[in-house]
């Protein structure tokens, strides 16, 4: 499973997807929107994604992780618009026989994902100001 929503992400259904009668572990990963960064006080988030890029380079991701460890499978959620303080942004779930693969796989899921995926966060602060905050392609902001 490898998306792009809109709306609330559904943490259950991404853990189902992943999981398999040989499956012995599910590591999952949960970014959620905090409160402060930069020492400021945030309001919320806004993300923006070059959706039709983002989806490729996730499941290049995932074929990544496919070839390099032996995981049964690799789930890869985002979230793009309004996200509030508590909420998910994205949700990254692999299964695999034994947690070591699991649990290295889903970090480097997470890790590339910032590295490689065209999704920017626009943070609202309590201040009033507003600032892009780059997740990845520092020379590509969006307009």
């Amino acid at each position: 499973m490898i998306k792009i929503v809109k709306s609330t992400i559904e943490v259950e259904t991404i853990v189902q997807s992943v999981l398999t009668p040989e499956s012995g572990a599910v590591d999952v990963f949960i970014g959620t929107t905090r409160n402060h960064s930069n020492g400021k006080e945030v309001l919320k988030l806004d993300y923006e994604a070059y959706e039709s890029m983002a989806l490729k380079k996730m499941e290049e991701i995932a074929s990544d992780v496919r070839e390099r460890w032996d995981v049964h499978k690799v789930a890869v959620v985002h979230r793009t618009g309004v996200v509030a303080i508590g909420e998910a942004s994205v949700v990254i779930a692999v299964s695999s026989a034994h947690r070591e693969e699991a649990f290295t796989a889903c970090r480097y899921v997470i890790d590339r994902l910032k590295e490689r995926v065209p999704i920017w966060k626009r943070e609202f602060f309590a201040d009033g100001t507003v600032a892009w905050s780059q997740i990845t392609h520092p020379d590509k902001q969006p307009e």
